[in-house]
């Protein structure tokens, strides 16, 4: 290995510098991020939250202090797993069938159920993974839209209602699926 490069990233130092700006947070935002983190799945979105309430590290600090203090489970990886599955499984049918340890009539029955449950999780994943992008990709332009609102009207009477509103509008799209 090359002087200067190591084996993986230290997310014990990622994961302190996101940790230390969560305790410099006020505690009612605090305590409103945290409750956030703790129900959402998206690093994304946790990311695009923090970033709303002020933090402008690297999402790879985010997503350290996210899978030591709130691991999320990987849906879409286990569904992936299951769809390689579910393919061993037709295989193996089809070669019972061929090596005449299954009824020939039996299987192909079996193996057109099996197709059916093996295109309704692919198309489970795809529906997942679509979902997830487009919300992702609002919730960027939702952020990207209340920044430059906020810099426009940087000291001006109107910022403090604006920042009000923007984050009720935030609010209001977390709950919207």
């Amino acid at each position: 290995m090359k002087n200067g490069i190591i084996s993986s990233p230290n997310e014990d130092i990622d994961s302190k510098i996101f940790e230390s700006w969560v305790d410099n947070l006020d505690s009612s935002t605090q305590e409103s991020f945290l409750c956030f983190v703790k129900d959402n799945y998206s690093v994304v979105e946790c990311y695009l939250y923090a970033r709303f309430l002020g933090y402008r590290g690297e999402i790879s600090y985010c997503n350290a202090w996210l899978k030591q203090n709130y691991p999320k489970p990987d849906h879409r990886k286990t569904l992936l797993t299951e769809i390689g599955e579910m393919q061993e499984d037709i295989r193996k049918l089809r070669e019972d069938i061929e090596n005449y340890v299954v009824k020939r009539d039996v299987g192909v029955a079996r193996i057109a159920a099996m197709q059916k449950e093996l295109r309704s999780t692919i198309a489970q994943v795809e529906s997942f993974t679509s979902l997830k992008d487009r919300k992702g990709l609002l919730m960027a332009g939702a952020d990207r839209a209340m920044r430059e609102l906020m810099a426009i009207f940087k000291d001006d009477p109107i910022e403090g209602p604006l920042h009000e509103a923007s984050m009720s509008v935030w609010a209001k799209m977390q709950l919207d699926e």
